[in-house]
């Protein structure tokens, strides 16, 4: 081949060259506007609702909105349920913790009543001198006396040594009275004769030693899980948490915490057993 026919060759092979460039530029651009009016069909149709790549999720999040809002229905029941039996709970141990007041205020005062009438018997049993004299002043006093007749007094005639009083009968009654008081108190030879004092029967035995306690002839420590009867109520079970000198503090099941008197205990009112 001569310089021609090669000038000739390549020029073909430029034009050829050029226009398959022309060709895949053409392509290419064909190619992006169908990718192009595809997408903007598919975004219509997600925006309209109706593309099956959005339903399908959807779909599953509305099925978990549900699942999750019938749970969280359900947990909002228990809590109002658990609020509810706290609520009730608290109630009943403010209930016993009253009535627990009440048989110790009760009992309280009965002591101090006892002890009160205790005194009394003794005060008039250590007193030994005939009520006469206080019978004479307390009617002396009664008796009137007229205005315009003034009493006349005899005059007395005592001879030899005598001792005269200032001080009204009565006042040296009440004298003599705690005179003798503080001798009985205080005299360690005196015999002194008591009243009977009524001693209350106790149906069991209960004590506190030590941290312990002890019912009729068992031992009970702190964290041991008893029975608690009660006369017309049901038994319950509940754990000892505290031994003082004269309660006991137990805590129940739900939570609540309530104290039993060992004296409720020695009176049968509340009874004891290990669970």
């Amino acid at each position: 081949m001569d310089d021609e026919d090669c000038e000739r060759r390549r020029m073909e092979c430029l034009d050829e060259m050029s226009n398959l460039e022309k060709q895949f530029t053409d392509l290419k651009d064909q190619l992006y506007k169908e990718r192009l009016s595809q997408v903007d069909a598919k975004l219509q149709e997600v925006i309209a609702g109706k593309a099956p790549e959005y339903l399908e999720p959807l779909a599953t999040l509305q099925e978990n909105m549900q699942i999750r809002t019938k749970v969280a229905g359900i947990y909002r029941e228990l809590c109002l349920e658990s609020v509810k039996n706290k609520y009730e709970c608290e109630i009943q141990a403010s209930r016993q913790h009253c009535e627990s007041e009440k048989l110790l205020l009760y009992d309280t005062v009965q002591s101090e009543l006892e002890e009160k009438i205790r005194r009394l018997e003794e005060d008039r049993h250590s007193i030994d001198i005939t009520s006469e004299l206080w019978n004479d002043e307390l009617q002396s006093r009664k008796k009137r006396k007229d205005p315009f007749s003034p009493d006349k007094k005899k005059p007395v005639v005592v001879s030899g040594p005598y001792i005269v009083y200032m001080l009204q009968d009565l006042d040296i009654l009440e004298d003599w009275t705690t005179i003798r008081k503080a001798m009985a108190t205080l005299g360690p030879h005196r015999v002194k004769t008591e009243p009977p004092v009524k001693l209350e029967k106790h149906l069991h035995s209960a004590r506190s030693e030590e941290g312990r306690l002890y019912y009729d002839g068992e031992w009970y420590i702190r964290g041991q899980t008893i029975c608690i009867d009660k006369k017309d109520e049901c038994p319950t079970s509940a754990v000892i948490t505290t031994i003082n000198h004269d309660e006991v503090w137990f805590k129940r099941p739900d939570g609540s915490k309530s104290k039993l008197y060992i004296s409720q205990l020695q009176k049968g009112k509340y009874s004891i057993k290990h669970s």
